[in-house]
């Protein structure tokens, strides 16, 4: 099985966070998303992965350049922004069976053999992963009809105009003979101009809803709601460490001092340190090696490695990037990396 991972993006909407670093490189629970989605794919039959490439290609190839155990990797890098539609052709290209695509900063854990079923016995040309979502504002509504063939798409209906619905979740199914629909060397958008031009062509385009955990990591807000889902059991992704008591995992070489306090659900990085009178939690992941300073407090808060709160500092619903340090004061609703990366 084939595996086609767009990578590529700027992911905007969490700079500085991703200003160097690709979106799918953010780490979910102290690990870079886009090896633990790796490890997913293999372990479900994807037997070769092409990631598509452009923005902080270099971070990608650097950390996967001894591959990935159980499949064959490869990049395809793009030589200008190409939009979804563009990468695929041309990580893809040529094609001789079906494949699937990812976009590679969707945080899932979706039955793939399912997917092909489907796909399979529909004899689509391409098969959409669905997902149910109470406010599609943000994504592509789809309508189907009752065998699951798509009728119309809506890309990013205005807030307010509809209701919950069928929205495609950034899994596809293609056979090799859409990647001619693509026009190459150019963007283009999958969404808004592969899939519309193929319904009008008459093309047998599908969607599956699919089941399981789905979260679009794009936000703050959703990043922080995804580290809240797998504290407490939601999404089952592992919590690194062991529980020393409910709802506290440490991993090893963390030192809490007798006088902190920690609030459940907090999971603590390895040789994570928690000074004097802190505060940490709820809902507080740190990486590795970071260090929360005396009287500091930290709530609702993803630490990256190396990241540090000085004496006194407040953080809440916050990020903060590798290495980064707050030395002073209080925030809230930021994302801070650490200047020079």
């Amino acid at each position: 099985m084939r595996a086609i991972l767009l990578a590529g993006g700027r992911g905007t909407r969490l700079h500085p966070l991703t200003e160097e670093l690709p979106k799918p490189m953010v780490p979910v629970l102290g690990r870079p998303w886009l090896d633990q989605l790796l490890q997913r794919l293999v372990r479900q039959g994807v037997t070769e992965i092409v990631l598509s490439l452009y923005h902080g290609k270099d971070v990608i190839t650097d950390y996967f350049r001894d591959g990935v155990p159980g499949a064959r990797l490869r990049w395809a890098v793009e030589p200008k922004p190409l939009g979804t539609g563009g990468a695929i052709r041309f990580a893809a290209h040529p094609a001789d069976e079906t494949f699937l695509v990812f976009n590679a900063d969707i945080v899932q854990t979706f039955d793939l053999e399912a997917f092909l079923d489907f796909h399979r016995s529909r004899r689509a040309q391409v098969t959409i992963g669905l997902v149910q979502v109470a406010d599609p504002s943000s994504y592509g509504l789809v309508e189907l009809d009752d065998d699951g063939r798509v009728l119309r798409f809506t890309e990013k209906p205005g807030p307010g105009t509809a209701r919950g619905g069928l929205v495609n979740c950034g899994i596809y199914a293609f056979e090799p003979e859409v990647l001619d629909w693509i026009p190459p060397g150019r963007e283009v958008s999958v969404e808004r101009e592969t899939f519309p031009a193929l319904l009008a062509g008459g093309a047998r385009v599908y969607g599956c809803l699919l089941h399981g955990y789905w979260k679009d990591i794009g936000t703050l807000d959703r990043y922080l709601e995804l580290h809240r889902h797998a504290l407490a059991g939601r999404c089952p992704l592992e919590v690194p460490g062991r529980p020393v008591r409910a709802g506290v995992w440490q991993a090893d070489g963390v030192r809490v001092a007798a006088s902190a306090r920690l609030f459940p659900p907090v999971a603590l990085g390895p040789g994570t340190v928690v000074d004097e009178d802190a505060e940490v939690g709820p809902w507080v992941v740190t990486g590795a090696g970071c260090r929360i300073g005396p009287r500091a407090r930290a709530a609702e808060a993803v630490l990256w490695d190396h990241a540090e709160l000085g004496a006194g500092v407040a953080v809440q619903r916050s990020v903060l990037g590798y290495n980064t340090r707050v030395g002073g004061g209080t925030l809230e609703g930021v994302m801070l990396a650490a200047a020079g990366r």
